[in-house]
C-alpha cells in the first residue's frame, strides 16, 4: 500500500499509538484527520502537526458517526485510509466483585461494535478509491489473553476475528485489510498494567506499522507481539504464561 499522498482518518488519534502514527504519517505527505472525544486534548495534538485536520468524535454515538461520515463524505472525498484506533479497557481483579459484565460490555462496545459500525458506513466510499486500506488495531492480548485485562482481550479477539473475516470478503476489491497488534506500549492508556515499566515507546509502534503498511504485510505483529505469536502457534499455554509473567 502507497504510504504517500493519501487521505486518512484515525478514530482515536489525539495521543500514544494513534498520535504517533498521524505524526508520522504527515511527515510522509499524507492529510490526516484526528478524531478524540476531548476538545482539548484534539486541539493540542493538532497544534503539534502538520497538515492534519481535528474533529471531535465519539465513536460509540452512532448520531455522531452519521455526522462523521457525512461531512468525510463532503470534505474529504478521497478519503481511502481508515485506521481503526479507538479504545476502552478497564484494569480490575475479576474477583473482587467488579461487576466485570459492566465494563465488558462497555469495552465490547468501544473496541468491537463501534468499529464495525464505522468501517460499515465508511466501506462504500473506501470502495469508490483506486487503493484504499482499512487498519484495525488489536493487541497482543488478542493472541493470549491478559489476566488483568481479561474482558479487554477478549474484546480485542474480537477484533482480531472480525478482521480476519473482512480481509477475506474484501479481497477482491480495492480495499486492503490491515490488523496492527502491539504489544504493551508506554502510554497513559496502559500506565496501570505496567506500560511506563514495561511498555515498547509509541513511536515504535508507528514505525513498524508504517513499514509493513508499505510492504503489504497485512497481520502486523509488532515487537513482542510476533515472539508471542509463534509460540501460540505451537504452544497457546506457554504464550498464555508468558503474556502473564507466569512460570510454566
Amino acid at each position: 500500500m502507497k504510504s504517500t499522498n493519501n487521505t486518512i482518518l484515525i478514530a482515536g488519534g489525539t495521543a500514544g499509538i494513534g498520535f504517533e502514527i498521524a505524526k508520522l504519517l504527515t511527515e510522509k505527505g499524507n492529510h490526516v484527520i484526528i478524531t478524540g472525544r476531548d476538545q482539548k486534548r484534539l486541539d493540542a495534538a493538532v497544534a503539534k502537526l502538520d497538515n492534519v485536520t481535528g474533529i471531535v468524535f465519539d465513536t460509540t454515538q452512532e448520531a455522531e458517526v452519521d455526522l462523521l461520515v457525512d461531512r468525510i463524505a463532503t470534505d474529504f472525498p478521497t478519503l481511502n485510509v481508515v485506521i481503526n484506533n479507538a479504545g476502552l479497557a478497564y484494569t480490575y481483579d475479576v474477583f473482587a466483585g467488579n461487576k466485570s459484565w459492566e465494563k465488558a460490555a462497555e469495552e465490547m462496545n468501544t473496541n468491537y461494535v463501534s468499529l464495525i459500525r464505522l468501517t460499515e458506513k465508511l466501506l462504500p466510499q473506501l470502495l469508490k478509491q483506486e487503493a484504499s486500506a482499512l487498519v484495525n488495531v488489536s493487541s497482543i492480548v488478542a493472541i493470549a489473553p491478559g489476566l488483568r485485562v481479561l474482558t479487554y482481550s477478549s474484546s480485542k479477539a474480537a477484533v482480531h476475528s472480525y478482521t480476519q473475516g473482512l480481509r477475506l470478503t474484501l479481497k477482491d476489491t480495492s480495499v486492503k485489510v490491515f490488523e496492527l497488534m502491539p504489544p504493551l506500549v508506554n502510554t497513559e492508556f496502559s500506565k496501570e498494567i505496567g506500560g511506563a515499566e514495561n511498555g515498547i515507546p509509541p513511536l515504535q509502534v508507528a514505525t513498524e506499522f508504517a513499514e509493513a503498511f508499505e510492504n503489504d504485510t497485512y497481520e502486523i505483529h509488532v515487537g513482542a507481539t510476533a515472539q508471542v505469536y509463534e509460540l501460540a502457534r505451537t504452544s497457546p499455554l506457554v504464550a498464555l504464561n508468558a503474556v502473564n509473567g507466569v512460570e510454566a
